[in-house]
């Protein structure tokens, strides 16, 4: 029941679910791009991502002096359903849409190819 609980844990911090949204909607992002999509300081992003990869819903990548996030896609099933039901809630809050908007607005973002979700 351990794992089970955890990924319910990291489900509910509203940081977490965000952020989870975020990558389910863009395939890949930056702590960079994740600061500045949640109006949150770097070591608090790096935080919350640090417990959803050590749970393992997401999965990381360097990239020179960056860290890439996408979310992770060897998890079970059961797992994956939880995840993409919770992302489904969360994009319909309004916190969702100006996450979204102020990622667009960010200065000089680098384009990613899109994944294909959860």
């Amino acid at each position: 029941m351990e794992y089970q609980a955890a990924i319910f844990t990291a489900l509910s911090d509203p940081i977490r679910l965000r952020s989870l949204a975020l990558l389910a909607r863009e395939g890949e992002l930056c702590v960079c791009e994740l600061t500045h999509a949640l109006a949150a300081n770097q070591p608090k992003i790096s935080k919350h991502m640090a417990a959803l990869r050590d749970c393992g819903l997401v999965t990381d990548r360097r990239d020179a002096q960056w860290v890439l996030y996408s979310l992770a896609a060897d998890i079970p099933q059961w797992v994956k359903d939880a995840v993409t039901a919770a992302v489904a809630g969360a994009t319909q809050d309004y916190l969702h849409a100006e996450d979204v908007l102020r990622l667009k607005s960010m200065p000089a973002r680098t384009p990613r190819k899109r994944a294909s979700g959860v």
